[in-house]
């Protein structure tokens, strides 16, 4: 093996098990080096297998130990015949052995090229980090000061530039204003008075910079990264002539996107909508309190190409009632079809369309949220001006 040259060496490592690759470091320092080496982590993520990130979480403490919160790697075996989900318990990262993670909420925020994105809510601190959860590693981007009346509601989204290859996250403030008693916001939803400003931030220098206003109002926390652009579901306004909303990475600028027919459902008493990444291509998916539907937009930034692809009816099982009663969000779909998905932050569910049945994967417990990932050895210390933790 020490007589193979180096080019051969980092093609052999980078094909093996990501478990075995991390045993590899511990057998000499020439292959801890290889494996270091930010070239041998190019390779290795461009083979890296796809598979599941899975937070899983519990508000309870159980016989004295500290509330769950782990981040668990899921394998996807999508053989030809069959498919079935891994997940080694070894894989695992307790956040908890972070003091700083202790007694918050954390909410994914999106993964690129095996880092990962988290928010963490709670009332002391609203923090957001990035981790490589393969080499333990993360880094705390510097918070920024809300000031003005009122609250703000955050919304976020993680992606790469794909001109300066530069990791951004890009934040926007959506900042609910107080009115005077003697004054009454318009009846619209889409209208209600509140002040949009937004901030980006590139890995490595240390400071958040200031974007300006944003024009629409963004449904949820966060949005899917594709091509080089952030994704958003925007509140219906009677202005807009599309419900999506896009911020490019490259040009820092936002746009209006193409979004597939406008769907309503006579005496629904809820609509959620949320946007998603499957199979390279964006997903809307509509949660009704009688049907769920998923859109597909097979040809990126192509409106006409957007296609209904999934209609879930209540009516074909009383017993999924309670699917109705939450956003659903697609992570991935395997070969036979099969959609991977997670429901309303609380089951990690298998929707098969031969069938047309929907089972909980029974992985884990209740309280989980996830989202697709590729593991990588890409480090954190790379990346200039950033203080880097390790768990």
């Amino acid at each position: 093996m020490e007589d193979l040259p180096v080019h051969v060496m980092v093609d052999i490592l980078s094909r093996l098990p990501v478990k075995t690759i991390i045993h590899c470091k511990c057998v000499c320092k020439k292959w801890l080096h290889l494996v270091s080496d930010s070239y041998f982590a190019d390779i290795q993520l461009s083979r890296s297998p796809i598979g599941l990130k899975i937070y899983h979480y519990s508000e309870k403490e159980l016989m004295g130990r500290p509330k769950l919160r782990v981040l668990k790697w899921v394998e996807v075996k999508d053989d030809v015949n069959h498919h079935h989900l891994h997940h080694d318990p070894l894989m695992s990262l307790d956040l908890n052995l972070a003091p700083i993670f202790q007694d918050s909420q954390i909410l994914l925020m999106g993964s690129v090229n095996g880092l990962i994105c988290l928010w963490q809510v709670c009332v002391k601190s609203d923090n957001i980090y990035i981790c490589n959860p393969i080499t333990r590693e993360y880094m705390i981007l510097p918070r920024q000061q809300y000031h003005g009346k009122g609250y703000a509601i955050n919304v976020h989204c993680f992606g790469v530039s794909l001109l300066s290859h530069e990791y951004k996250v890009i934040r926007i403030f959506q900042r609910v204003l107080i009115l005077p008693r003697n004054i009454t916001s318009s009846s619209s939803s889409s209208s209600q008075p509140s002040l949009l400003e937004a901030e980006v931030y590139t890995l490595g220098t240390g400071q958040w910079r200031s974007l300006g206003h944003v024009v629409y109002k963004i449904n949820g926390f966060h949005g899917p990264y594709l091509n080089g652009h952030a994704h958003w579901s925007i509140v219906v306004d009677q202005d807009s002539l599309e419900e999506i909303y896009a911020f490019d990475f490259d040009k820092e600028t936002f746009k209006l996107f193409p979004s597939p027919p406008v769907e309503t459902i006579q005496g629904s008493r809820f609509h959620f909508r949320t946007l998603a990444v499957v199979k390279g291509c964006l997903c809307q998916s509509d949660t009704f309190d009688s049907q769920f539907t998923m859109w597909v937009m097979k040809e990126y930034g192509v409106k006409k190409s957007w296609e209904k692809e999934v209609i879930i009816k209540k009516s074909i099982s009383p017993s999924i009632d309670w699917l109705m009663s939450g956003p659903i969000y697609p992570i991935e779909r395997l070969n036979d079809g099969t959609i991977l998905m997670v429901y309303y932050q609380d089951k990690l569910l298998i929707y098969s369309p031969k069938g047309r049945t929907i089972a909980n994967s029974e992985l884990f417990d209740n309280c989980v949220s996830g989202m697709l990932y590729c593991p990588s050895f890409h480090k954190l210390q790379n990346f200039e001006s950033e203080r880097v933790y390790v768990f």
